[in-house]
């Protein structure tokens, strides 16, 4: 395989975690809207809510099962347009069955294709012999932060979900087509050398490379929740946070989540250079120290400005946490590396599904500022799991290249 395809899987792989984040990001923005448009009722809307990523945890297991058989490009190639068409079908719907229908359809074809991307990131990275993971989830970032402009200047003109839908799924839709055409695979890429090293290093770590242990992999998957109920409790309750118990305005409000988000951007931006310098064990020990202070600052914030100071840390820590994770299950796993991220997945849904009840609950029964003080513990319990990001031979990156294996980009 020549550096010229790899590079164009890498290019393509990246457009596909942009589009997903701006689908992601036009359905969850818009939520008021879907609930008014289909009458949904408050009681209902958390069903709805849940039922996303519990398909997506099921498209997820069903992924590992496919790609047994057929190569995760293929997945991914099918599994992205049915993501951008489920969303447009949400738009365009009129029943309440029309729009049950099209979520579930969503929350499966999503469990699929992160699942799916994933696998490729891994993939890629190990072809590649340094950190690319981080790079592909900044690409989500940038997605997020353009969808949720978009959701914002629809809702700002009033636009229908079909007329905000339509014309990005008309755009996104054949240019994630036609960069599927390059969607790579890099296993096998680098050469005997380069997998025997590979293979050397799981087998070091007791993985045996082929054989996939949930006993092993059980601590990256507590990691992968913990990230993910850290993240939910930024979406789902910085904004009620900052107006009710810091008591700033409505407008200043909505700020929290725009800068975690530009913060998880600008982050992504620059781990992978960090993993490459002082490697994956480091990096994602001095995001966790920071993502916990993040809530620390927040849980004791005088204000409102200190509380988005609090919430600017926590986008800085959490973002190297979810991409390493799953470079690491590929490192632990380098012989069942599809099977071991399609598992890992699973758990991205679970911080998701009890991330935001958690903190809602804690909050209602004792207070708000209390509860940011349990993901807080959560993201610093990573630092008891945060050698199952090495061993030391399996860091990619400046000083720690695996020998005979092409720099490509």
């Amino acid at each position: 395989m020549t550096d010229a395809r790899l590079r164009h899987g890498r290019a393509s792989l990246g457009l596909s975690f942009g589009v997903q984040g701006v689908a992601f990001a036009l359905l969850v923005t818009r939520i008021p809207a879907v609930q008014d448009q289909y009458g949904i009722s408050d009681g209902l809307l958390p069903v709805f809510l849940a039922a996303v990523p519990i398909l997506a945890g099921a498209g997820s297991v069903a992924t590992e099962k496919v790609v047994a058989r057929v190569r995760p490009s293929l997945v991914l190639r099918w599994a992205q347009p049915l993501v951008l068409l489920a969303l447009l079908g949400v738009g365009a719907g009129r029943e309440l069955w029309h729009v049950a229908v099209a979520l579930g359809m969503f929350g499966l074809a999503v469990g699929a294709l992160d699942a799916s991307m994933n696998m490729l990131g891994v993939s890629l990275q190990r072809a590649y012999g340094r950190s690319i993971m981080t790079g592909f989830h900044a690409a989500f970032s940038l997605g997020g932060i353009a969808g949720a402009s978009l959701a914002w200047a629809g809702a700002r003109w009033e636009l229908s979900l079909l007329a905000s839908y339509l014309p990005v799924v008309a755009v996104l839709l054949p240019a994630a087509l036609v960069g599927s055409r390059w969607y790579t695979e890099g296993k096998g890429v680098a050469g005997k050398g380069a997998e025997g090293t590979e293979a050397g290093a799981g087998a070091g770590s007791g993985s045996a490379g082929g054989a996939l242990s949930f006993k092993l992999l059980l601590p990256l998957c507590l990691i992968m929740t913990f990230a993910y109920i850290g993240d939910s409790t930024v979406s789902n309750w910085s904004a009620k946070y900052l107006q009710d118990v810091l008591g700033s305005s409505e407008q200043l409000a909505t700020v929290p989540y725009n800068v975690y988000m530009v913060t998880t951007l600008l982050g992504r931006a620059v781990g992978d250079l960090g993993v490459r310098r002082f490697g994956a064990v480091a990096v994602v020990r001095g995001g966790s120290l920071l993502a916990a202070g993040g809530f620390a600052v927040v849980a004791v914030a005088p204000g409102a400005w200190v509380g988005m100071l609090g919430f600017t840390m926590l986008g800085f820590g959490l973002c190297v946490i979810v991409p390493q994770t799953f470079a690491a299950a590929g490192r632990m796993f380098p012989g069942n590396s599809d099977a071991a991220v399609a598992r890992l997945n699973i758990f991205n849904y679970v911080g998701f599904l009890v991330g935001s009840p958690l903190v809602g609950a804690l909050g209602d029964a004792w207070s708000y500022r209390g509860a940011m003080l349990v993901p807080m513990v959560l993201v610093l319990a990573t630092l008891v799991y945060a050698r199952a990001f090495g061993p030391e031979p399996a860091r990619y990156g400046g000083g720690h290249e695996r020998p005979r294996t092409a720099d490509v980009g």
